[in-house]
C-alpha cells in the first residue's frame, strides 16, 4: 500500500519532487522509531511483571518453609507421652532478605588551588559506585541469604499435661526455634 502510493507519486511527475521524497523518507523513518519504542516499552512490561512473579513465588515459598516448621514441630509434639492433640504458631520478626552480591570500585582525587592573591584551597573528591552483578536473566547474584528470626511461640496442647510435660514442650521449641524459654506460651486447648 506505501508502496503503491510512492510510485504513484513518482510517476505522477515527471520530474520527481525533492521534498516530497524527503518528506515520505522522514515520515517512513518516523514509524520505524515509533514501531521500535512500542515494542521496547512493552518488553520491559513483561520483564517486570516476571519478577514480579518470581517476588510472590519466592514470599509463598518462604510462608510454606515457615509452616513446614510449625507443622515438623506439631508431629514431634505429638509423640510426648500425655499429649493428645497439638498446634503451634511461630511469629517471626521480618521476612526472608537476600544479599546481593555487588561490584563496588572507588576514586579518591585530591586537588590543589591557588589564588593569584597567595591563597590556597585544597580539593578532595571521592567518588563509589556501588552495582548490583547480575546473571544472563538479569536476576540479581546472591551473595548470602537473612532468614527470618523467630520472635515467639505459641504452643496449644490437648490432653494430660504436668509441668514435667510443659518443661519438654518448652525444651523442644526452644532447641529447634532458638527462642529464649520465656518466648514460647504453652497453652491448653478447649
Amino acid at each position: 500500500m506505501i508502496k503503491e502510493k510512492i510510485t504513484a507519486l513518482v510517476k505522477k511527475e515527471a520530474k520527481p519532487n525533492k521534498k516530497k521524497i524527503e518528506n515520505l523518507v522522514f515520515a517512513l523513518i518516523l514509524l520505524i522509531v515509533t514501531i521500535l519504542i512500542i515494542n521496547n516499552v512493552f518488553s520491559k512490561d513483561k520483564k517486570s511483571t516476571i519478577k514480579q512473579d518470581k517476588l510472590v513465588e519466592e514470599t509463598i515459598s518462604n510462608k510454606q518453609k515457615e509452616r513446614d516448621l510449625e507443622s515438623d514441630l506439631e508431629n514431634i509434639l505429638i509423640k510426648i507421652k500425655g499429649i493428645d492433640d497439638v498446634q503451634v504458631l511461630i511469629t517471626y520478626s521480618e521476612t526472608e532478605k537476600f544479599v546481593p552480591v555487588y561490584n563496588e570500585s572507588s576514586s579518591q582525587s585530591t586537588t590543589t588551588e591557588k589564588d593569584t592573591e597567595g591563597g590556597e584551597r585544597l580539593i578532595e573528591s571521592i567518588d563509589n559506585n556501588k552495582e548490583v552483578i547480575s546473571d544472563s536473566n538479569q536476576n540479581p547474584i546472591t551473595e548470602r541469604v537473612i532468614y527470618p528470626k523467630a520472635e515467639g511461640a505459641i504452643i496449644s496442647v490437648k490432653g494430660n499435661i504436668g509441668v514435667a510435660t510443659k518443661d519438654n514442650i518448652v525444651q523442644a521449641v526452644s532447641a529447634t526455634t532458638g527462642l529464649a524459654t520465656h518466648k514460647i506460651q504453652i497453652l491448653e486447648m478447649k
